[in-house]
Formats: structure tokens, C-alpha cells, sequence
């Protein structure tokens, strides 16, 4: 799974004009399935993600998470993530999961972690979808799992 995250003040996600999920403060996650990921790699990312330490403490370190900060999570499918831009112009995308595979992956990381005790609401896999955040800090970590 490839996830990037972004440390949110707000976040919101629509489609066809209409708001369908939003967080703040917390984390912006676009995640994406690749080719070979199970719901166990999904279940590890969510754990990852959910205990990373990016928002300050009282010294103004990057010292908690965003369960320590009582945050929330909006996670939004982004099978752009798995782009191949290493010949030409044009990216290939071979590396993501299949649809049926990409979208089975992407509601069970999100069930994940909102079962880790993130509150966590999510876009609409496949939807032409309008994401709009402030990026706190900013800060934005890409990552494998």
C-alpha cells in the first residue's frame, strides 16, 4: 500500500459539488492498493499511520499522533499514487492494484483505522472527486508499507 499523508487543520472532499466527507484537525491520507497488497499490508499501514508522530507537543516538537492530539482522519483513494513516471511523458500506472482489488483495500484501511479509534470518514473510490485542505505546517510524508 502507498499512502501519502498530509497534516491537516481541515480537509474536505466532494463530488458533483456536495461535501461527502471531511476531517480537521488531523490527516489527510490519499492511499492507494498495489499490485500484491492484502488486507494485512492495509491493517499494518493503518497501525503505521495512526501512531506516526507528526503534530507538535508542548516543546513545539513533532511529538504526537493523531490519536494523541484526539484528531481525525479523512482518507481519500488515489490510484494516481502508483504512477510510473520513470520513461516518457505520459505516466503508467500498472502497479496499482486491480479496481475490485484497489477498492476491497482502500474501505478496509479506512474500517482499519477507524477501528484503531481514529474517527475517519472517506471519499468515494472511483468518483471524480474535489479535495480541498489546509496543510498544517506544512507537512506532507509519503509512504510504502
Amino acid at each position: 500500500m502507498r499512502a501519502l499523508i498530509q497534516r491537516v487543520s481541515e480537509a474536505s472532499v466532494s463530488v458533483e459539488g456536495q461535501v461527502i466527507g471531511q476531517c480537521g484537525p488531523g490527516l489527510l491520507v490519499l492511499v492507494c492498493a498495489m499490485q500484491g497488497d492484502d488486507e494485512t499490508r492495509a491493517e499494518q499501514l493503518a497501525a503505521k499511520i495512526a501512531k506516526l508522530r507528526i503534530f507538535k507537543d508542548d516543546a513545539d516538537k513533532m511529538n504526537r499522533s493523531v490519536l494523541d492530539i484526539g484528531g481525525s482522519a479523512l482518507v481519500v483513494s488515489q490510484f494516481t499514487l502508483a504512477a510510473d513516471t520513470s520513461r516518457g511523458n505520459r505516466p503508467g500506472f500498472a502497479a496499482a492494484a486491480d479496481p475490485a482489488t484497489g477498492e476491497r483495500l482502500y474501505e478496509h484501511f479506512a474500517r482499519a483505522l477507524a477501528a484503531l479509534g481514529v474517527p475517519t470518514e472517506t471519499g468515494s473510490f472511483g468518483a471524480d472527486m474535489a479535495v480541498s485542505l489546509i496543510n498544517d505546517g506544512p507537512v506532507t510524508i509519503w509512504m510504502d508499507m
